[in-house]
């Protein structure tokens, strides 16, 4: 695993941090992207390899990372990683990891009471595990003044008595009663569906199939565009072949549409795709080729404590 980094880019009149708590090998592309031949990965080995394949251990590379934007008055963070010594019994790496997201906000001049909002893009584990903190035996939100943006068809899913068990993890039930249950009762989340404008520069809008609630955050300010795309895209593999889902795409004949969609629109507005799980530079611009897509130039993050 490489060293956590923060790293920083201004999109028109928005700050953009990327913090990354750690970058790394991951699984087999065989077991993350069943339907992805392996010659699909020998074929653009020359960009793949080393920041999204180890092509000598046969591993994806995947960041584990938050993303932070300032503008217009607030704050807000996207996605909150999978949280520090959680019981994730099932969950590999996520069980009882370590973690300290909080701490490298701080270094990044976010402290927990300066965050304005939490967008959850999803509620897979490994987005929304720093939504709360132990406080005593009792979770409570991490940041006190903030309000949760969360998808209310993934609350149905995973919140609702009826929907307990409908996730591939037997760890979804721990993830929501730790991570997202108590951020109801603190009266600090907003449940939304279809699009939600959350300010000036960025919306919400609905891109199911990951889970039932995925959703992408639309940023537009100046003449600057960004889509921060959750797990709609978890390899770059993804852009040149869209159709190939990851293993843990709950229904991915729809994850397949939406992410042709997030993708076509990404390339026809020239806006920046950042996925919630890129190593390397981490996000990227999309072009159209042929009847598909290919990749464009990479961000220019620069690094920087706050």
């Amino acid at each position: 695993m490489s060293d956590a980094r923060i790293e920083r880019v201004r999109l028109g009149e928005v700050e953009v941090i990327r913090v990354v708590e750690w970058q790394g090998a991951y699984l087999p592309p065989a077991e993350m992207f069943p339907t992805a031949p392996a010659r699909l990965w020998e074929e653009h080995a020359e960009w793949l390899v080393p920041d999204h394949w180890r092509r000598e251990e046969d591993r994806t590379v995947v960041a584990l990372q938050s993303w932070v934007l300032r503008g217009g008055g607030q704050t807000i963070v996207i996605d909150t990683g999978v949280g520090h010594d959680r019981d994730r019994p099932g969950m590999g790496p996520f069980h009882r990891g370590r973690s300290r997201l909080l701490a490298l906000l701080g270094e990044a001049g976010v402290p927990p009471e300066s965050v304005d909002l939490v967008v959850n893009t999803h509620l897979h584990v490994d987005h929304v595990g720093w939504n709360t903190v132990d406080a005593g035996g009792e979770w409570v939100p991490s940041f006190p003044c903030a309000t949760y943006l969360i998808p209310a068809a993934d609350d149905a899913h995973y919140g609702s008595a009826q929907a307990y068990g409908h996730g591939w993890q037997p760890a979804d039930r721990l993830v929501y009663e730790d991570s997202v249950a108590p951020v109801h009762r603190a009266g600090q989340s907003l449940l939304w569906e279809g699009t939600h404008r959350v300010n000036d520069f960025l919306t919400l809008e609905s891109a199911p199939g990951h889970t039932p609630g995925s959703s992408v955050a639309r940023l537009v300010s100046g003449g600057d565009r960004a889509v921060f795309a959750g797990d709609l895209v978890h390899s770059p593999v993804q852009i040149v072949a869209p159709c190939h889902n990851s293993n843990s795409c709950l229904d991915p004949g729809q994850a397949a549409r939406s992410r042709h969609k997030v993708l076509a629109r990404a390339a026809d507005e020239r806006a920046l795709l950042v996925p919630g799980h890129f190593g390397g530079p981490g996000a990227l611009e999309v072009h159209r080729a042929g009847g598909g897509f290919a990749l464009g130039a990479w961000a220019a993050f620069g690094p920087g404590a706050g």
